[in-house]
């Protein structure tokens, strides 16, 4: 289990599995928050926040519930379904303890034009 967590601590997650590879999108939040993500099944990812603590933020589509801090603002994960319907957690791996980047393999998906 990896642990994780927004600036502030107010919010923290543990997921289950280890990223190989995350999508780092170009679309205009992604690139303006540097999102790196990791998408798993909703299962392995447990959230322990008050729900008063997470804000949420959707924008074009919608499919996304782009959850943040109410606190610090750090936004470090995010909820939605994948493609078959399966229910989806977005871990932003920058908000992953004991995380090399530079180990993980980036997938550039052109969010700005879909």
């Amino acid at each position: 289990m990896l642990k994780g967590s927004c600036h502030c601590g107010q919010i923290t997650f543990e997921v289950e599995g280890a990223p190989s590879q995350v999508i780092e999108c170009n679309c205009s939040h992604c690139s303006r928050k540097g999102y790196l993500l990791w998408f798993v099944p909703r299962g392995q990812l447990q959230l322990h926040a008050d729900p008063a603590a997470l804000s949420t933020y959707h924008f074009n589509k919608h499919v996304i519930d782009h959850h943040f801090c109410a606190r610090c603002g750090c936004a470090p994960l995010g909820f939605g379904t994948g493609p078959d319907g399966t229910a989806m957690a977005a871990v932003n791996v920058r908000c992953l303890e004991d995380i090399d980047l530079a180990t993980i393999k980036r997938i550039p998906y052109d969010g700005r034009t879909r």
